[in-house]
């Protein structure tokens, strides 16, 4: 056990500390539900697991209250793991180091797994309770949230049997939210035509690092740099003045993760060489400048002697870079009804390259299904110029806000009791299972709420100590008042 367990509330953060040691990236939730299973076996609680691996426990009412409307907790058991390049962690077996830091609990060179291992270590908590007044409960335990919340798209219809939900997976302290994003992903491929090594040309590789990145839909509005966008930025203003040739571009790695990192390797002709590296750092300069308020250690690398043998053709150079300058990312309108609410957004998420294509993946989002439509058609027409070929998922739906919801008062009424004022009413730019769920059962009534965490999907991450208590105290006073 560290220090973790040390922190208030114990019965809490003692299983928050136990998930530190738990390999959990989404689509490896196995150790984790195991876990979780664990705990429900050794307090004697029913457990279901469904097709897709989802767990609902059932613990029963306090004596007195059997009758009480059944309430479901939620969290989703996978996080993102997302490390910093220089730092060596296997995320299947290795341990995340925590550390506090200014009231602050991160980790070391990772992300920490605070979204959304907070919410199941509070689920895993008030199974154990004894002293908790409460309802009966349905703890519901989801996978595979993170890359697209399949395991809430596969929750078996049958699983549940409560109509209301308290989801613990947003994070700002303080704030209720009704409301989420819908959102897409698409997937672009663009075939490469390779020509051998030019003769007496000189090879480089080219690192654009230290951007903060962050998650794809509750950062957008920061307008961090996007390293991809950055990097193909920066070649192709350098392109229209001095030719060369890539052979590899590549960065990001998660669809809802603003990248932080991109590489290139290139060859330029050898009389050309000073004048490539001259262009490119008075553009990265440029770039860096711009940027400096919200990356301001972003850092530019350009070492000789790239491994490579081939480089793409002229014309495919030249056409990487004008799709990827030309693919929108970031904000792309605010919401009219909901005041700083970001209604549409995209994510040039993940370029990289594979049988002898550019595969990139854009992620959008947006509160209005028609913006979202026309986000996506956007992108295919610019993928058309390109002569890339477009492959579409179906989404996710977003969560309408219902600002007449009974869970809604009782959850407004506790937060003022315990903390002498009212909670602000949100909506959340980002995909919440609660969406799906309130889909695959109608008539559910939902509130999401959670602690303060800080640059999620970053090894930034971060959560505010005092906060969690804060949000756990708010958690079991509204069971007692639900029951």
């Amino acid at each position: 056990m560290s220090f973790v367990s040390e922190l208030e509330p114990r019965e809490l953060w003692r299983h928050f500390d136990e998930i530190l040691k738990i390999p959990r990236g989404s689509k490896n939730e196995e150790k984790i539900r195991q876990y979780v299973i664990s705990v429900a076996e050794r307090n004697g609680l029913e457990y279901k697991v469904d097709a897709a691996g989802n767990v609902v426990v059932r613990k029963p009412a306090t004596p007195g209250h059997e009758n009480a409307p059944i309430t479901i907790l939620q969290s989703h058991l996978d996080m993102v793991n997302e490390k910093n390049a220089d730092v060596e962690h296997d995320f299947d077996k290795d341990p995340i180091i925590p550390r506090q830091e200014d009231g602050y609990l991160k980790a070391t060179g990772t992300t920490l797994g605070s979204d959304n291992g907070i919410g199941v270590a509070a689920m895993l908590a008030v199974m154990e309770a004894k002293d908790l007044v409460h309802g009966p409960l349905e703890l519901l335990f989801t996978v595979d949230e993170e890359t697209g919340l399949t395991g809430a798209s596969q929750l078996a219809p049958d699983l549940l049997e409560g109509r209301r939900l308290l989801n613990l997976d947003t994070e700002e302290e303080g704030a209720l939210y009704v409301g989420c994003a819908g959102g897409a992903d698409s997937q672009l491929h663009l075939p490469l035509k390779n020509q051998p090594l030019p003769e007496n040309s000189v090879t480089l590789d080219v690192k654009l690092t230290g951007l903060r990145g962050g998650h794809s839909g509750v950062d957008i509005h920061l307008q961090r740099g996007n390293a991809i966008k950055l990097l193909a930025r920066a070649l192709y203003a350098v392109s229209l003045e001095t030719p060369f040739h890539l052979a590899s571009l590549q960065g990001g790695n998660k669809h809802n993760a603003i990248p932080r990192e991109a590489f290139a390797a290139v060859s330029v002709a050898r009389e050309h060489h000073e004048a490539f590296r001259s262009a490119l750092q008075r553009e990265f300069e440029s770039i860096a400048e711009e940027f400096r308020p919200a990356d301001p250690d972003m850092k530019l690398e350009v070492t000789p002697d790239a491994d490579i043998t081939a480089v793409w053709d002229e014309d495919t150079t030249a056409t990487v870079l004008r799709l990827l300058v030309a693919l929108p990312h970031g904000v792309l309108s605010m919401s009219y009804d909901i005041p700083d609410l970001v209604e549409t957004s995209t994510n040039l998420a993940v370029a990289n390259v594979e049988n002898d294509q550019l595969h990139v993946l854009m992620s959008s989002r947006s509160s209005v299904a028609t913006a979202l439509q026309a986000t996506r058609q956007r992108i295919r027409a610019i993928a058309a110029l390109a002569g890339a070929r477009v492959e579409e998922g179906d989404g996710y739906p977003g969560w309408k806000p219902n600002m007449n919801s009974e869970l809604l008062k009782v959850m407004k009424k506790v937060h003022q009791e315990l903390f002498g004022k009212e909670p602000e009413i949100k909506a959340v730019h980002a995909g919440l299972e609660t969406g799906i769920i309130g889909e695959k059962y109608p008539g559910m009534d939902m509130i999401s709420f959670g602690p303060q965490i800080e640059f999620p999907h970053s090894p930034d991450e971060r959560v505010k100590i005092d906060s969690v208590a804060r949000f756990y105290k708010l958690l079991t006073a509204t069971l007692e008042k639900l029951a």
